[in-house]
């Protein structure tokens, strides 16, 4: 019967190839947890999805009504190299019954076309797998309308695996993320500003199969907050939901108010970065997190050139990663593209910068020192204390209760324009007037929306309405402006 019920799909995931080169001991640690990660990310879309573990691969049988977001999800998760779609027949221990049964799943998307059967074979057969492909390939030239069988460039593969008297027909074939599985890896702290580079490189460590937490240096206030626990709920939700992860944030203001008052001009930049290595090495300790991560870049900005990168790294002696090092920014964006994380970055301020006045490329080390000692670091001890810590998790509900704009539920309530701002080309329907603006476009389009009407930012889960509400608020002084919440 096929996948056990028509109203079912099975996939069959392969491991990233790094895996199966392992001792045994670790390919076997390293596929527990892949099958543990699949089970609780899984477990969350329905109790109804089936998944077992093999020595080469994990299977998952899920029902139909909810085969898009598995699959996604599937592609999405680290440890996995190729996502199978196939359809499952038992009892197909004969050439005779395979060759029928393939017949009458490909026959009609042969018409005109070449093709060629290629067999995997697992088990004790009478026969062997090129004696299942000949035998296939002649019957379907036979009885289909194929223009030929080619073995070298055909039109069309037909895949199929034999395991014992199972056959799997393999459909669709998608690329997955690769990597290690999360939590194979140990834990990493990634230093986030939200912008293309930190983003980048906590999606290449989460990739890799490392857990990444975040720790965020506030400069910009509760717009900027917000934004980068958007982002860093995006990543994790997309890449990394089989763990739980910390969001720390520390309030650095201050940290910044004594940068201006006692390091010299040209060195603050530098200075700024090796106080946040500083910050970030406790909070790590605290964790027990064997390293850092940062999205810098040689010469990509005046303190990341080898010298000062060297004179930050003094201020730590924790392991740091910089996976983006070499990477030149188009190289950066695309990965941006490719994750989704582009739109995020645009909209997100860089406020590292704006101290830097005539910023020192080549610093020296003794001089850093001496101006590394005049600095106040009781103001970074306050900083710590004020810390605050949260899971990633968590962060949808402290958004909520951390930004002052008022929610709207009930349309009725008033005369309100719902603005949908997901970059999506859904547009949300309701009774109330309701028009299409992404919120990537919001800070421009804004400006041209009539002044008279009152409007209701949306979005799937409310986060990026509240950071885009609250930043029309404070930085354009826009009142007339809420966030929808059904």
């Amino acid at each position: 019967m096929q996948n056990s019920s028509t109203n079912t799909q099975k996939f069959i995931l392969k491991f990233f190839p790094e895996i199966m080169i392992k001792g045994s001991s670790a390919k076997r640690q390293m596929i527990g947890q892949l099958y543990t990660n699949i089970i609780t990310i899984l477990g969350r879309i329905s109790s109804d999805i089936k998944v077992r573990k093999f020595s080469d691969k994990i299977e998952v049988v899920v029902p139909k009504d909810i085969v898009t977001e598995v699959r996604l999800t599937l592609i999405q998760t680290s440890g996995i190299e190729q996502v199978l779609e196939v359809l499952q027949f038992d009892a197909m221990d004969t050439i005779d019954k395979i060759k029928i049964k393939v017949g009458e799943i490909v026959s009609k998307s042969l018409k005109n076309k070449t093709f060629v059967v290629r067999v995997k074979r697992t088990g004790t057969h009478s026969f062997k797998s090129t004696d299942i492909e000949q035998t296939v390939g002649g019957y379907l030239l036979a009885n289909t309308q194929a223009k030929a069988v080619d073995l070298r460039n055909a039109d069309i593969t037909i895949k199929m695996e034999l395991i014992e008297s199972q056959l799997n027909i393999i459909t669709q074939k998608y690329k997955g993320l690769s990597g290690f599985p999360i939590g194979t890896q140990g834990d990493i702290l990634s230093l986030m500003s939200g912008g293309f580079d930190s983003t980048v490189a906590s999606y290449l460590t989460m990739k890799r199969g490392i857990k990444t937490h975040f720790v965020f240096f506030n400069l910009g206030g509760m717009a900027h907050e917000i934004g980068v626990k958007q982002v860093a709920l995006y990543l994790w939700s997309k890449f990394g939901s089989s763990h739980r992860v910390k969001f720390i944030s520390i309030p650095f203001d201050n940290v910044l108010t004594e940068i201006f008052r006692s390091s010299a001009p040209t060195y603050m930049g530098v200075i700024l970065k090796r106080l946040m290595l500083k910050a970030s090495q406790k909070i790590a300790e605290e964790l027990e997190i064997d390293a850092l991560l940062t999205g810098e870049s040689v010469a990509q900005v005046s303190s990341q050139t080898l010298r000062n990168l060297a004179l930050i790294d003094k201020a730590s002696d924790m392991l740091i990663l910089r996976p983006l090092s070499t990477m030149n920014k188009p190289e950066i964006i695309s990965i941006a593209n490719e994750i989704g994380t582009r739109h995020f970055a645009e909209s997100m301020p860089e406020y590292c910068g704006v101290i830097s006045q005539n910023p020192i490329t080549h610093g020296s080390y003794k001089r850093v020192e001496k101006e590394a000692k005049k600095f106040n670091y009781d103001v970074l001890d306050k900083a710590l204390q004020d810390a605050q810590h949260i899971y990633v998790d968590e962060i949808i509900d402290d958004v909520s209760n951390l930004a002052p704009v008022e929610v709207v539920s009930d349309l009725s309530s008033g005369n309100f324009t719902v603005i949908d701002i997901r970059s999506e080309d859904e547009c949300i329907k309701t009774s109330s007037e309701s028009i299409k603006i992404p919120f990537h476009k919001l800070k421009t389009e804004f400006d041209k929306l009539p002044k008279d009407k009152q409007y209701l930012l949306y979005c799937e889960k409310g986060i990026m309405s509240q950071l885009h509400a609250q930043y029309l608020r404070d930085a354009k002084n826009i009142k007339n402006v809420r966030v929808y919440r059904p």
